[in-house]
């Protein structure tokens, strides 16, 4: 009932507020209308600040982030329509919706071929494999300390810097648990290197996946940032190295090895190639990346034919003994299965956050707020703020609303801006994807005012990779 009564509520003010919306509109007939100053415009902006305060409030509520951005999304599109009700275009809302749509079916396929593949790749017991190889190496804690952070930084350009991150702090704790502040080091670390090397590749993060799949900048152009990266990730890492501990961590020389199953390095290969088919099939064929993601999937769908052949024990539950991989190991190679285990709620975060923000500019929002930073502060000022906006709030809305403003900027501001999106989530845990893993995985060694003690270290490193960049590109 009360979820009854406060819809009838909304809806109720979304109607009385339509003709003061119609009327002070900037256009008629098929044109836009300028709700900006308008109660609905007012309503739409409010319920996307309650859905964000609920993201950021995820770990505390235990409430997933997609369900907030999922309802938001309907209600400021819902709002938008009857806005729009009596208009002589009765298509627009429909043609916006729709644009929109298309922005996010393009995200979605590619990142459900890397997140299958990827997912593939943890249950054959790839990351597994490398996790105790790095263990048994005997380093020391600061030789780990570096270890991790520069694997971290050139595996997140391939895989995605939530993976990677995951797969390094699994190495610190499985040989730092007598070494709490290592722990907390190292995580921060890992969270700056995965970030920093996300931030030179199109497939390393969220945000340059974006901007590549816009066709804003291509392929090639991202590796322009990598020494500006390199900068990003050195700085704090020399700084914060003087702090780690002494010594050796204990190495339990009786714990046997994870083995990776059969077909694990075929599968890397065939993720390697399914990359580079999407590259491929953007520079030559000029199509859109996601047709060469799509295509590149099959390649795992047809050789989890012939891996499912190879194995005899079918009928088993997920293997859940002690050392087994994540993700539910069956007898059988199930491709299916690997796609059921993506990041569901990622996904549908990403939705919601496409649909409300593309609804946001619908309204005239994104405009307004492009005048402002773009227009007033320059573009330069307000792409090293969006760097600073990607640590309080998430890079990937701030990121979509900068593609949507598209500002008129030259090739070295879009790459600047696209630096800031990827590396400015280091500045704060709770600003990427990585930082928020870390701080559920090492609870209690790596959290929010730790990492908060190091960001004038951090903020160095930032400024300093602005300031390479803008001197090489």
């Amino acid at each position: 009932m009360l979820f009854r009564s406060i819809w009838v509520v909304i809806i109720s003010l979304a109607m009385s507020f339509n003709v003061f919306a119609s009327t002070s509109g900037s256009s008629e007939g098929g044109s836009l209308i300028n709700l900006t100053m308008s109660p609905l415009g007012y309503i739409a902006i409010a319920i996307f600040v309650i859905a964000y305060v609920f993201v950021i409030l995820e770990e505390q509520l235990h409430l997933r982030k997609s369900k907030p951005v999922l309802l938001a999304a309907g209600l400021i599109w819902i709002l938008i329509a009857i806005a729009y009700q009596g208009q002589a275009d009765h298509t627009l809302v429909e043609q916006g919706i729709r644009h929109n749509f298309l922005e996010y079916a393009e995200l979605f396929f590619f990142l459900l071929v890397a997140m299958t593949y990827i997912n593939a790749m943890l249950e054959r017991g790839v990351f597994d494999a490398l996790r105790d190889y790095l263990v048994g190496k005997g380093l020391s804690y600061r030789g780990l300390f570096w270890l991790t952070g520069i694997l971290a930084f050139f595996i997140s350009p391939i895989a995605d810097n939530l993976t990677t991150a995951l797969v390094m702090c699994a190495v610190i704790m499985a040989v730092g648990k007598d070494k709490p502040e290592f722990i907390g080091l190292a995580c921060i670390n890992i969270v700056v290197a995965a970030n920093a090397g996300g931030a030179f590749s199109p497939f390393g993060d969220i945000t340059t996946l974006m901007v590549w799949q816009k066709g804003i900048v291509e392929f090639w152009t991202f590796f322009n940032l990598f020494l500006p990266s390199v900068v990003n990730f050195l700085i704090p890492a020399a700084i914060m190295s003087f702090a780690i501990p002494q010594g050796k961590p204990k190495h339990d020389d009786g714990a046997s090895a994870i083995k990776i199953k059969s077909g694990g390095l075929v599968i890397v290969g065939l993720f390697l190639a399914t990359i580079v088919t999407a590259i491929s099939f953007h520079l030559v064929l000029h199509m859109p990346p996601v047709y060469g993601m799509m295509t590149g999937f099959a390649y795992l769908k047809i050789y989890s034919f012939f891996l499912k052949k190879q194995s005899t024990n079918w009928e088993q539950e997920p293997d859940s003994s002690p050392g087994s991989t994540p993700h539910g190991s069956y007898g059988k190679f199930d491709i299916f299965n690997k796609i059921a285990q993506a990041e569901w709620d990622t996904l549908f975060f990403f939705y919601g956050v496409i649909m409300a923000v593309g609804g946001l500019g619908f309204m005239g929002y994104l405009a307004v707020t492009s005048e402002f930073m773009y227009g007033q502060l320059g573009a330069l000022n307000a792409n090293i703020l969006v760097g600073i906006l990607s640590a309080i709030v998430d890079n990937i809305p701030v990121m979509f609303a900068v593609l949507t403003m598209n500002p008129e900027m030259s090739q070295t501001q879009w790459l600047l801006v696209t630096l800031t999106a990827g590396v400015g989530g280091s500045l704060l845990s709770i600003g990427s994807a990585a930082g928020v893993a870390l701080m559920g995985q090492a609870r209690g060694y790596y959290t929010f005012f730790g990492h908060l003690k190091w960001m004038p270290v951090i903020a160095l490193g930032y400024a300093a990779s602005i300031g390479v960049h803008l001197l090489i590109n």
